[in-house]
């Protein structure tokens, strides 16, 4: 696997750290996840709980490949420990805020300079420099100050994203970097500092939306060529779900609009005001006279940009999902990174583990990154 025998070290709890160290696992690397005690990453108790004994699903899912360690980086003989397996570690991925590593006595500037080929990813809200860089938020407030959820919404008011675009991005956005740092220390043998900030990781969803404004464009939400407001690119209701229709070449929106029984609108795909409601609501009068899945049984072997809308149920049942192997053995969602053999047209991934229980296994974890038994008995005896 493209990262076998690389280390990581994850400090990180929660979603954005956790994720990225998911795929590096996914990709073969070993993540040893060091948590605190009285209960280990929070995600593990945010319900629903699942397996026996219980713990978080969405833990489950974010932590899968992983090993656990228990320290208390406020106890000396755990730093002390948590500092050897950083002299051990490839990568080091740091959750906290800027400073926090260092107070605990593990200053990253201090482990880089003892292993010099470390890696340290710090993912924080807003980085690790400038007049925020200690802010706390989550990701409604990382979205907020990227500009993200302005554009989400109606015209009216900005809607709170289902998703958790920055934390997710970020994610994205850190394995990116740690894969550029290892291919810099195959050239150099030094490792490099990768700061991610979920904030900026946002910004990149926003790319088109930011390229007009910066070309002069007042973006005006509820009113924009790809947020819902024309004919061809928006959401439509059937008898029974819903159609994800992103017709906008006339290529696309011509078969759309024959298959429906409206060819008089070919020209009005981008029309906006009174003509592209009317439009709308001509198509949408249509779409309301079938279900979803009858729609789909006339448009689907057909070039036209339309899908159905998925409920989170039926997502895994998707035929192309399942030929792709999206559902891993152990019932979470496979990394969507995708690495095999060139012009191998199958994708063969290996099994991946579950979850780990919190500091299960812990004696043997240490023991293979290094840690001598007399440092091991010290905090387990």
């Amino acid at each position: 696997m493209p990262l076998s025998g690389v280390r990581v070290l994850d400090l990180s709890r929660l979603a954005p750290g956790p994720y990225a160290t998911r795929l590096l696992a996914e990709m073969g690397a070993d993540v040893l996840k060091v948590e605190p005690p009285n209960g280990g990453d929070y995600m593990r108790w945010i319900p629903p709980l699942t397996g026996e004994p219980p713990q978080g699903a969405t833990f489950h899912e974010l932590n899968a490949g992983k090993r656990s360690v228990v320290l208390d980086l406020k106890n000396p003989d755990h730093v002390q420990i948590c500092e050897e397996l950083a002299m051990e570690a490839d990568i080091l991925v740091d959750g906290f805020r800027p400073g926090v590593l260092a107070k605990l006595g593990l200053d990253p500037a201090y482990l880089m300079q003892k292993n010099s080929g470390l890696i340290y990813c710090a993912i924080t809200g807003f980085g690790l420099t400038g007049p925020d860089a200690n802010r706390p938020g989550h990701d409604i407030n990382y979205v907020a100050r990227a500009g993200v959820l302005a554009t989400n919404g109606s015209a009216d008011i900005p809607h709170v994203l289902g998703v958790q675009v920055a934390d997710f991005g970020g994610a994205m956005v850190a394995v990116a970097g740690i894969s550029a740092a290892l291919y810099q220390r195959e050239k150099t043998q030094k490792g490099s500092v990768v700061d991610v900030s979920l904030t900026e990781s946002a910004m990149a969803f926003n790319a088109i939306n930011q390229g007009a404004v910066h070309g002069g464009h007042e973006h005006r939400r509820g009113h924009e060529l790809l947020d819902g407001s024309r004919p061809c690119y928006r959401v439509y209701q059937c008898k029974e779900g819903f159609l994800a229709v992103g017709a906008i070449e006339p290529k696309f929106w011509g078969p759309f609009l024959q298959i429906i029984g409206h060819p008089e609108l070919l020209d009005c795909g981008f029309d906006t005001g009174k003509p592209g409601l009317e439009a709308i609501e001509k198509i949408q009068k249509t779409l309301l006279t079938k279900t979803r899945d009858e729609w789909m049984e006339l448009l689907g072997s057909v070039d036209c940009c339309v899908e159905p809308v998925l409920d989170l149920s039926e997502v895994d049942q998707d035929p192309q999902h399942i030929a792709r192997g999206l559902l891993t053995d152990i019932n979470t969602t496979r990394s969507p990174i995708r690495i095999h053999e060139p012009m191998d047209s199958g994708f063969h991934p290996k099994p991946i583990s579950k979850s780990p229980g919190l500091g299960k296994d812990q004696k043997k974890s240490l023991a293979d990154w290094g840690i001598s038994p007399d440092m091991i008995s010290r905090i387990d005896g």
